[in-house]
This record gives structure tokens, sequence and C-alpha cells, in this order.
């Protein structure tokens, strides 16, 4: 029988080709007579409703609306590897070097970032409120057995994950790991259910709305920075693609008029990301 987490991915896929060819349902031009492209970006960027506070400041300054396909930066990677998105935004800058080095992309860019935080039960059975890295905190998990919710979805919050806990020297496995194969909204869901610990994006903890008994346990290790990257789709390898409108939208996520409307995107009066182009 497939693994569960193997099933939901297969279900992920199925769902971000649906997407994109509703996305693509009406050709070059949306029903208002826009130009459009189609992005592949990550869960986090639109659950914690980034895209809905920047995008339209892009499309009144161009003329050309932007299509989110959100889903996990692996099946992004995917989505974007057969042609399917004029332009890719996604956190995992391993992978997106690779694509580049694979010929997929011509160009690569840091964009902004955020972090990741380590969310459990307000009790801490684990104690890893008092860790002194979050190698040590991945370690306490482990040790205690405590239930860890994970994405289990190849996103970039996954693969982040999952080099977290080799660092640890930990193998999770047993019945407290649980691989969800989901989005991050619905893994946070999930760990409140449990009472389980989890790693999120704070972008998306900040927006998340049903927190029952979790709470923010640990922060700050520079292990758990989070870059965002753009990346322009090779015209060579697809040259189908909106290449032209998706350069406009790659620019204008570097420009300063772009990064000063990542910076001003709150969430309950806090900064969610932190535009880092010029750096």
């Amino acid at each position: 029988m497939p693994h569960p987490s193997r099933i939901a991915l297969t279900a992920i896929g199925l769902l971000g080709l649906a997407l994109y060819a509703q996305a693509h349902a009406q050709g070059s031009e949306n029903e208002n007579g826009e130009q459009y492209i189609t992005l592949a970006s990550t869960t986090s960027t639109e659950a914690s409703g980034l895209f809905d506070a920047i995008i339209p400041k892009f499309t009144d300054k161009s003329g050309i609306a932007v299509r989110v396909v959100a889903v996990g930066t692996g099946q992004a990677f995917e989505i974007a590897r057969r042609g399917d998105a004029d332009s890719l935004l996604v956190h995992d800058t391993e992978g997106e070097e690779r694509f580049v080095a694979e010929g997929y992309a011509t160009e690569r860019a840091d964009v902004m970032v955020n972090d990741f935080v380590l969310i459990g039960p307000d009790g801490d059975p684990a104690g890893i409120s008092e860790a002194a890295s979050v190698a040590e905190a991945m370690q306490l998990i482990a040790e205690a057995q405590a239930p860890f919710t994970s994405r289990g979805d190849d996103s970039g919050t996954h693969r982040a994950e999952l080099r977290l806990w080799d660092a640890a020297g930990v193998e999770p496995d047993g019945k407290w790991y649980r691989e969800l194969g989901s989005g991050m909204g619905p893994t946070l869901n999930t760990a409140a259910a449990m009472e389980a610990y989890v790693m999120s994006d704070r972008a998306t903890w900040v927006a998340f709305e049903n927190p029952q008994d979790l709470a923010l346990l640990f922060e700050g290790d520079e292990a758990l920075f989070n870059q965002y990257g753009s990346l322009a789709i090779s015209e060579e390898r697809h040259p189908h693609l909106k290449h032209d409108l998706a350069g406009q939208w790659h620019a204008w996520l570097l420009s300063e008029e772009g990064q000063q409307a990542i910076a001003d995107f709150e969430v309950n009066g806090q900064q969610l990301f932190f535009p880092n182009a010029a750096e």
C-alpha cells in the first residue's frame, strides 16, 4: 500500500495541474482583457497574504495580472520544469541554483528573507524553549518522542526541516513523527489538534488563526534563516512562455518599488518578509 504522504503528494501534484489549467484557460489575456502571467510559488507566500498585498501594486503599474499557483517548492519546481509557469518564486536556494545549472532558468535573484520557527504545545513537554540551538531543540523532541507534525510534501519548509534533522544527527522515525503531505496551514491545524511540535515559516504562523494551545517556543538560530528567490525561466528551454511579461515581474520584485511593497506588508502590525535584493 502506498505511504499516506505519497498519496498526499500525488494529490498536491494533481491540484497544481488543475490550478495551472484554470489559470491558462483563457489564453494570454484574462477576463478583463489584461495580460497575465502564471507564477508558481509557495504556500507560505500565498497563505500569509503577501501576494494579495503586493500583486495589485505591480498590476496597477504594469497592466500585467499575476495568477499564483501556490504549492510546495518541490512541486513549484516541477511545474516550472515542465514549462507550465512563466515565473517562479520559491525558498530553497540550493534547489534554485540547481534549477539554473540544469538550464531551466537563466537567472536567480534573492528577493526577501524571513525565518522558520519551532512551534509546540504551550507546556513544552520536550523543553525546547531552553535549548541553546535549533539542533539541540530537534534532539530534545526526538529524545522525548514528542509528537511532531511534518509537512512531508517536498516543500521548501519540508526540505529545510529535513536538513535540520540531519544536522542534529537525528533520523526522524516512529509513531511520534507524522508526515502529512500537506501545506503549512493544514499542518499547523493538525499540530494544534494533536498538541504536537511543528516547524513553520514565521509568516504563516503569524497569520495562523487557529493556534489553540500552540505557542512559538524556539526562534533566532541562524540555521532557521529562510531565503526566497525569484527565477527567470529559460526562453531557450520553454520558448512558448510569456518571457517579456515575466521579466517585468522579476525586475519589479528586485526594484526599489517592489522591495518597498514587500517591506510594507504586515500582519497584526508585524513585518513578515524583509527585502534583501540589493544586499
